[in-house]
């Protein structure tokens, strides 16, 4: 959510941000309604402080002509007439302040000026790790994931619909290994606190992150008005919604495994066959909290903890800068983790590493103070997956695939694994 002031003294710096969004053609007439909405705030707030000390100084004046046993029925009338003016003026403020707010809850972040412009054609490749697998002979995860036994897609849709798997055996187990793996790594190597969190949350929760009100359609939700969290970093960063934090206990860092669920994967057929796209997957999640100053290095740290994990695996990966038109909603700067996988001969997001700077604390109200007695100031979040499951498990099986259909385990998942080998 964008600061007020922005619309007051820089609004040319929000046009900018949305062009290099390429969406100031659509969001030009809620910048300009927002605009005109704060100034016609502003002169209401003045109209009910006046109005409020004039009838202030009439109450003081009736109550001067009551002690001195005076008629004061016009004064009371006027001072009744002035009640009813205030009423309606603040009812006006209301309405103005509730459809600004809706519009700035609608506006995206600003990206950050080292971002490319441009759309996904303009994403820049900034590095790359190991060595890509050819893709001659490489079978793709589907076909090698289903004769291993581990695989079942019929089982998913059978019992979920399409978008929905079902891991067995060797497969289930994978899962479990990669989730005790990342969480180890990063709670005993990289500091990260550990939580475990609920898989449903409110509407003020969602909203905290950013996922709500433009992704509502997009969201699971039940009758009683909770969601299925697309991501762990929505319960995550609310778990300090509405707190001041001590600049001591800064950069904050947690982590957290949940199933993820996004009812627009594989939307318009893109990308639906295997473990490409699917509704419901699991991840494990980065989130930090820093100050302003640390913003920057702080991402990097946090991509650089992702990118860890895929060392690890020994899994060819590059990380990619996306172009302010292809970055998300509420992040300023993001870095893409992509994975190589040769048998569908594609590179694959695993991971999205973004700074948000103040946006989603401004939503969620998370500050901290910079020293005793200071005004307290907005953090900035960042997060980043590390990893997904369902891609890391496709390189895994394409990249560590044998001639003989077996698929080697990594070494860094065989003691949780519980072996080298799926056959």
């Amino acid at each position: 959510m964008h600061d007020l002031r922005l619309l007051r003294d820089n609004l040319e710096s929000l046009r900018e941000g949305m062009r290099r969004r390429r969406q100031l053609d659509t969001l030009a007439p809620r910048i300009d309604r927002a605009e005109q909405l704060d100034a016609e705030r502003r002169a209401l707030i003045q109209q009910v402080e006046e109005k409020k000390a004039k009838r202030n100084a009439v109450s003081q004046e009736v109550a001067r002509l009551k002690k001195q046993k005076e008629s004061a029925v016009d004064l009371i009338r006027d001072m009744r007439a002035l009640g009813d003016e205030i009423a309606g003026l603040e009812s006006s403020l209301a309405e103005r302040e509730q459809e600004l707010d809706a519009i700035l809850m609608q506006l995206p972040n600003i990206p950050l000026a080292d971002v490319p412009d441009g759309g996904e054609e303009s994403n820049r490749i900034v590095r790359a790790w190991g060595e890509p697998r050819g893709t001659e002979g490489v079978r793709p995860h589907w076909d090698i994931g289903e004769q291993l036994g581990i695989l079942d897609l019929a089982a998913g849709a059978k019992v979920s619909g399409s978008g929905f798997v079902v891991l067995r055996r060797g497969g289930a187990r994978l899962v479990r290994a990669l989730m005790s793996f990342m969480l180890d790594l990063h709670t005993r190597e990289q500091g990260y606190e550990e939580a475990w969190v609920p898989f449903l949350v409110t509407r003020e929760t969602m909203t905290g992150t950013g996922q709500l009100p433009k992704f509502e359609d997009d969201a699971y939700r039940t009758d009683d008005d909770l969601f299925l969290i697309p991501t762990a970093e929505v319960p995550l960063t609310n778990l300090l919604r509405g707190e001041i934090l001590e600049a001591s206990a800064l950069p904050r860092a947690l982590t957290a495994y949940t199933p993820c669920f996004r009812r627009e994967a594989g939307a318009a057929g893109k990308d639906t066959r295997g473990l490409i796209r699917l509704h419901q997957f699991d991840k494990v999640e980065l989130v930090r909290f820093t100050t302003p100053e640390s913003s920057a290095q702080e991402l990097e740290t946090l991509t650089e903890h992702a990118e860890r994990v895929l060392q690890l695996l020994g899994l060819p990966y590059r990380v990619v800068l996306l172009a302010a038109g292809d970055t998300g909603f509420s992040s300023a700067k993001t870095y893409d983790l992509e994975l190589w996988a040769p048998g569908v001969g594609k590179w694959l997001e695993v991971s999205s590493c973004s700074s948000f700077g103040d946006f989603q604390a401004r939503r969620a109200n998370i500050r901290y103070r910079p020293a005793p007695g200071e005004k307290p100031r907005f953090v900035h979040t960042l997060n980043g997956s590390a990893l997904a499951f369902p891609r890391t498990i496709i390189a895994i099986l394409e990249h560590y695939q044998r001639a003989d259909g077996t698929v080697t385990i990594p070494d860094a998942l065989r003691p949780y694994f519980g072996g080298d080998l799926l056959a």
